[in-house]
């Protein structure tokens, strides 16, 4: 199961995203670097563990106030050995454009962004399968956007994330049955849980529920998941029940 760091870019900052309330959203404090520069965070996550992937969730462009496209390109060259996955309201063939020129090649489709699938389809021409994920947004139980790209797992290219936004920095762990759910309705798709881990056993749990990948924002940030922990994790090791328990 590969572990997913996400960061969340707010005004030019990286800020602590919670239950998907942007409004009440503030600069990130963590335990792992001072301040909230998307480049120190990002350097101090990568020294934490050599992530192969990041996720990045540009809040300005999902909200329609401008976008982070030159910050998180500057992050993609500094650190080519990543892959930034970029969430940033992708909502037409043109905006999917405008990231793949900007040097970004693995494209998240939210849900809640789409009015139909075309845009999902314009990604996938444009990056091909293996970089285009489609986050199956979902909030207080509801489904966010179309009902089709949801219910027709026809439609889903080969990563899935299942964005369950109320649980996100909530600490109230992943929602393991919906993962489940995704994961058995098309065999073979990706799922990537997002929303709620909290600790190792949250890992676990995810790890037994067929999650081949999980977003993680506040438990690396505030170390209830460390170092030690992730390696066992990214290399496939198990972890003791004494260290779940602490995370």
């Amino acid at each position: 199961m590969d572990i997913v760091p996400v960061i969340d870019l707010l005004g030019g900052q990286v800020v602590h995203a919670k239950r998907g309330e942007r409004d009440r959203y503030r600069p990130i404090e963590s335990a792992l670097t001072a301040g909230s520069a998307p480049q120190d965070i990002v350097a101090a996550l990568l020294a934490l563990q050599p992530f192969r992937a990041c996720y990045v969730a540009d809040l300005d462009a999902i909200r329609g106030n401008g976008d982070h496209r030159s910050t998180v390109a500057a992050l993609q060259a500094r650190w080519p050995e990543v892959a930034f996955w970029v969430d940033a309201g992708l909502a037409t063939a043109d905006d999917c454009q405008r990231w793949f020129d900007a040097g970004l090649r693995h494209l998240v489709i939210g849900s809640e962004s789409q009015t139909d699938g075309k845009t999902l389809e314009a990604a996938l021409a444009l990056a091909g399968g293996d970089r285009v994920a489609l986050s199956l947004d979902v909030r207080r139980g509801e489904a966010l956007g179309p009902a089709a790209l949801h219910e027709d797992a026809g439609r889903w290219p080969s990563r899935v994330i299942a964005m369950t936004l109320d649980r996100v920095g909530s600490g109230e762990g992943p929602d393991l049955n919906r993962i489940a759910t995704l994961a058995a309705r098309r065999p073979g798709v990706r799922v990537w849980g997002a929303g709620g881990v909290r600790d190792a056993a949250d890992l676990e749990a995810l790890a037994r529920h067929g999650t081949d990948a999980v977003l993680v924002a506040s438990a690396l940030h505030d170390r209830r998941l460390d170092a030690g922990t992730l390696s066992r994790f990214v290399s496939g090791q198990p972890v003791s029940g004494q260290e779940a328990a602490k995370g």
